[in-house]
């Protein structure tokens, strides 16, 4: 049995928060091989290093003095170092790294939160310390070099066994450190999962597995104990934010399953990530629910649009011309609506329909903004009959009117649009209808 172990930077935070991991990679042999994020927040208004050291880069780049923030930052490192009484040498590489802050590129700089967390991490738990620049390769367009990265992996472990690495970069091939998403420690490990062919991918955070709604919104929301890659993906997409998206992908590819579990509370079971999941008795049709805010949709209609050859094809190249994503396509006979992220096409909405009254000569074109699109997930719901028909009159018996409903083709998402000002009160009638009911 071989695990990979990711852990988060709230479970890296503190001298406390190591001494726990301490225990938790000391209670399965199978746990040999741990990534980590760089120290988080220790309370709520606390910060994260990695944002002080952005804040560091910011300062540079207007010739502001960082001194303070730099030393912010180091005595997070020794508050661990002195803590756990560790002989890493903190106050000179920490010196040798401010000296050079006026020369090294930025991703070098928000690097150093990772390194010299995972420097520490490896010492506590008495294993090897692997710098992620060695063995994550990027192409020089900023592309993961899968195969390169798998060889170097691989090649590490056999020399090695075992070893602590920092998440989050890697380097290109030659040398210059990349940094990858906010959130990319996640796929630092999914990618270690994947060369290493792991048993498990053991993520390790600050909760006790994924939740289904979002606890702001809805009170004591159910932890979902076992969701599909797919289910997780549509979640993810649409702002649940347990684990990075494209941490899935380099598991998924190898059917390698995602464990979330919570540092603080290592006996709970959390959340398994699977490719399937096996259909229990009593398993909900909702696994969880999901939404975003700040969506627009350009609606579409002209007579006989549907006799039109090529119509929707021209109208989505003018959305390709502006650079524009598109989030969804709702259709009708002789109309249809393009939804895209208000914040994309703030500065070029009324070029984009002047375009589209030109190309197309449209009956109407019409804009509708302040939508929020909210994402009911659930791979029992195609097994259900009248699923939709259950969400439109819950919502509309709350006097909520949905703008835009939207069916996946794989049938385990149905996506439904509302005025921005009924978002958190359609989580909360939805959940009600299809989870706290079947609980």
């Amino acid at each position: 049995m071989l695990k990979i172990t990711k852990f988060g930077g709230s479970s890296v935070a503190t001298a406390a928060q190591f001494k726990k991991i301490k225990d938790i990679i000391r209670a399965d042999s199978a746990r040999r091989f741990v990534v980590v994020s760089a120290a988080g927040r220790r309370f709520p208004d606390d910060n994260k290093v990695t944002d002080l050291l952005y804040l560091v880069c910011a300062h540079r780049a207007y010739h502001v003095d960082a001194t303070d923030l730099l030393e912010d930052v180091e005595e997070r490192f020794l508050a661990i170092k002195d803590g756990l009484g560790l002989t890493f040498p903190v106050a000179e590489k920490f010196a040798e790294f401010a000296s050079h802050i006026g020369s090294d590129s930025e991703e070098y700089i928000v690097s150093r939160g990772e390194w010299f967390t995972a420097h520490l991490m490896a010492e506590y738990l008495g294993l090897p310390f692997v710098d992620a620049a060695d063995v994550i390769v990027f192409h020089h367009d900023g592309t993961l070099n899968e195969e390169r990265t798998d060889e170097l992996v691989r090649a590490t472990v056999k020399r090695l066994g075992k070893f602590c690495m920092p998440g989050f970069y890697g380097a290109t091939s030659d040398g210059e450190i990349k940094l990858m998403e906010r959130g990319g420690g996640d796929i630092t490990g999914s990618l270690l999962a994947r060369a290493l062919s792991a048993d498990l991918y053991e993520n390790w955070t600050d909760v006790s597995g994924f939740l289904s709604a979002d606890p702001s919104l809805v009170d004591e929301p159910r932890t979902i104990d076992r969701i599909t890659f797919d289910e997780m993906r549509e979640l993810s997409y649409m702002g649940a934010s347990v684990l990075h998206e494209d941490a899935i992908f380099p598991v998924r590819e190898a059917n390698i399953p995602i464990q979330i579990l919570n540092t603080n509370d290592p006996e709970n079971t959390g959340t398994i990530i699977r490719e399937h999941v096996e259909h229990h008795e009593g398993d909900p049709v909702v696994t969880g629910i999901a939404g975003r805010k700040d969506f627009l949709s350009v609606y579409v209609d002209k007579t006989h649009l549907s006799n039109m050859v090529g119509a929707l094809r021209r109208v989505l190249a003018i959305f390709e011309r502006y650079g524009i994503s598109i989030e969804h396509l709702p259709t009708g006979i002789d109309s249809f609506s393009v939804v895209v992220n208000a914040a994309d096409v703030k500065n070029s909405i009324y070029s984009i329909v002047r375009d589209i009254k030109e190309e197309l000569e449209p009956d109407e074109v019409k804009v509708i903004d302040g939508l929020a699109l909210v994402s009911v997930v659930g791979r029992n719901m195609s097994k259900r009959p009248g699923t939709s028909g259950k969400i439109l009159t819950t919502l509309g018996d709350a006097g909520i009117n949905v703008r835009m409903i939207s069916q996946s083709s794989q049938e385990i998402t149905i996506i439904v649009g509302v005025n921005e000002r009924d978002f958190a009160e359609t989580v909360r009638r939805v959940y009600d209808a299809f989870v706290r009911e079947e609980v």
